[in-house]
């Protein structure tokens, strides 16, 4: 693709990048059939293919509208684009600077700036989520039942082990997954120390994915530079890999060297969180786990983090085998469960008809159980699935 991007502009990283990206994209559009709004809207500029000339004609210059960021707006980030493209084309990067230039010239309503900077308020803050959803449980009995189903039920964290191995892990627990779900972490480490390994907790809030996909750069980067600083002690000390139970929040991780790239403080350190950067399943594929699964009939809904991001497609589904687990086919696998952090609020209708699709999909080989590997998939399908929705990691517990 021929590319008239303006020269103030080509002497920035962005700019640079962009270009490359651009230049790399061959208009064959094996894109559109992977995305999840092309396959729901069928309109060009609903997939991935007409936001890259969108974003092209904005990046030289070309009149931009509220209609235009609403196209961009759109887009999940679930990069299964990426996965299809065999020109290897980065969307997801192309894409965010594509975001932060329309923010510029094209302002947003009020009331979609504030519902934004709650979400950025409210969210990254375990302190603030947490006490939100305590009041949302007060009141849930006085709730109609369709807004109950919204509201998951307190869980116990369950008993976390000392450290007491030579190997150690961190597990980075996140914003809102110690609120929502806090047995997922504490089944990890009480699995990992069994095969000799210790998991050591850090609370170091959110990893900067909300306010990154909400275009807040000055955010992002400060939430990054707490996890990195809360991180770095144990760095120092040796520890053996970081580990991110939420795929989202992993895949957030893996992206910290591009994103603090030109930080002269914190490049360095952002690389080396990178490089230490683990999902669950790179380390438990390797443990010699027992099968006690007994046959139960399972879907996975592998999240697009894990598989478009991470890279890390049928990984999970063969350790679940392994163990003993039936896992079951599930059809459109690839198509995003409509989660993608707060898309499910901003673009609720959407988000919505995808969930539906995902489970009528997963419904059909009739598991017993569905799993994920996602925080935001597992909260937003079971707010309407009729069969539990759990973590994978959760269902190595099970008798």
């Amino acid at each position: 693709m021929q590319t008239w991007l303006p020269a103030e502009f080509m002497q920035t990283s962005e700019g640079k990048a962009a270009d490359a990206i651009l230049r790399s994209c061959v208009h064959c559009g094996f894109c559109n059939a992977a995305c999840p709004t092309y396959t729901l809207l069928g309109n060009e500029l609903d997939g991935p293919r007409g936001r890259i000339y969108q974003i092209k004609g904005l990046l030289e210059g070309s009149p931009v509208t509220a209609q235009t960021q609403s196209h961009l707006d759109r887009c999940l980030t679930c990069r299964a684009c990426e996965t299809a493209c065999p020109s290897g084309v980065q969307y997801a990067k192309l894409l965010d600077i594509g975001r932060a230039e329309i923010a510029k010239r094209v302002p947003r309503s009020v009331p979609q700036r504030l519902l934004r900077r709650a979400l950025r308020w409210i969210i990254p803050s375990t302190r603030r989520f947490g006490l939100m959803l305590m009041l949302a449980r007060a009141l849930r009995p006085l709730l109609p039942s369709a807004v109950q189903r919204y509201i998951p039920l307190a869980k116990p964290s369950g008993v976390w082990p000392q450290v007491r191995h030579s190997r150690r892990m961190l597990i980075l627990a996140g914003c809102v997954q110690p609120v929502l779900e806090p047995g997922i972490d504490s089944s990890l480490a009480r699995l990992l120390d069994r095969h000799g390994i210790s998991a050591v907790p850090v609370y170091a809030g959110c990893c900067g994915a909300v306010s990154h996909h909400l275009t807040a750069a000055e955010q992002t980067h400060a939430h990054i530079k707490t996890t990195i600083d809360a991180l770095w002690p144990s760095i120092e000390s040796g520890i053996e890999a970081i580990i991110t139970t939420a795929g989202g929040c992993g895949a957030m991780l893996r992206d910290y060297r591009h994103i603090l790239r030109e930080d002269a403080e914190y490049s360095a350190k952002a690389a080396r969180v990178t490089e230490l950067c683990r999902d669950p399943v790179q380390i438990i594929e390797a443990l010699p786990i027992d099968a006690a699964a007994k046959g139960r009939r399972v879907a996975f809904q592998a999240p697009c983090s894990l598989v478009n991001a991470l890279k890390l497609e049928g990984r999970v589904e063969a350790v679940l085998q392994r163990v003993g687990f039936d896992v079951l086919p599930v059809q459109e696998s690839a198509l995003c469960c409509g989660s993608a952090g707060t898309y499910s609020i901003l673009q609720a209708g959407l988000a919505n008809e995808l969930r539906e699709r995902k489970l009528k999909n997963l419904y059909l080989a009739e598991p017993e159980i569905i799993a994920t590997a996602n925080i935001g998939c597992l909260t937003h399908l079971n707010a309407a699935s009729q069969i539990p929705v759990a973590h994978w990691l959760s269902l190595l517990e099970m008798d």
